[in-house]
């Protein structure tokens, strides 16, 4: 997987565009997060960039190079600062109870690590801190099959469900969530009407 990434982000051009995430954006302005924030699998840095220019504390990873090169250049051209690193989860020094805030955009894991990946980020998070996720369901398989541009994964164990959401992320309240169609426009690879889940949830205290 870190080839695929890696040839998918050394184009000049940016795989998912500049623009934050629309939900990740909309979240981040109405609950006036502050503190520190981490993504996973950030990607090409679009969200960090965005949450650091409202003065989040943001450490995000990835485990694309050229994706980090690509995410510190966007940050260098906005004139804000990022923690970037790169690596799996279990390479990182991160320690738990220790992020005000976690957003998992579009970052989608093998079956055999997701159910354990999520517990573990889960536990990074401090008690009252927020879970932010926007995923494609399983129901996208079946727009996605109509139209490739939307993109996701075609392994339906990769994909969310409502009740993944509940069951995985039992220490949270939940705010929101739900399933709902949306029309995709981030750069050249999420085009087209798409099935996703999104969740913000509240770890309890």
């Amino acid at each position: 997987m870190e080839e695929f990434w890696n040839n998918r982000y050394k184009e000049k051009e940016f795989a998912y565009g500049t623009h934050p995430n629309v939900f990740f954006k909309n979240t981040i302005d109405k609950l006036n997060l502050d503190g520190t924030l981490l993504l996973p699998a950030e990607g090409e840095g679009r969200n960090a960039v965005y949450a650091a220019k409202k003065g989040l504390e943001v450490i995000a990873f990835d485990i694309s190079e050229e994706g980090r090169n690509k995410a510190m250049e966007l940050a260098r051209s906005e004139n804000v600062k990022i923690d970037y690193r790169v690596g799996e989860l279990n390479q990182l020094d991160l320690k738990k109870n220790s992020f005000d805030a976690l957003a998992l955009i579009y970052a989608h894991f093998a079956a055999h690590e997701k159910e354990k990946l999520h517990q573990d980020l889960a536990e990074l998070i401090k008690p009252n801190g927020y879970l932010i996720l926007e995923g494609f369901s399983v129901n996208n398989l079946e727009l996605r099959e109509k139209n490739p541009k939307v993109g996701g994964p075609a392994n339906r164990e990769m994909l969310y469900t409502k009740q993944e959401i509940k069951d995985t992320f039992i220490d949270f309240e939940i705010i929101h969530l739900e399933e709902t169609l949306i029309e995709l426009k981030e750069g050249n690879f999420h085009n087209g009407l798409a099935s996703v889940i999104r969740f913000i949830g509240k770890k309890k205290a």
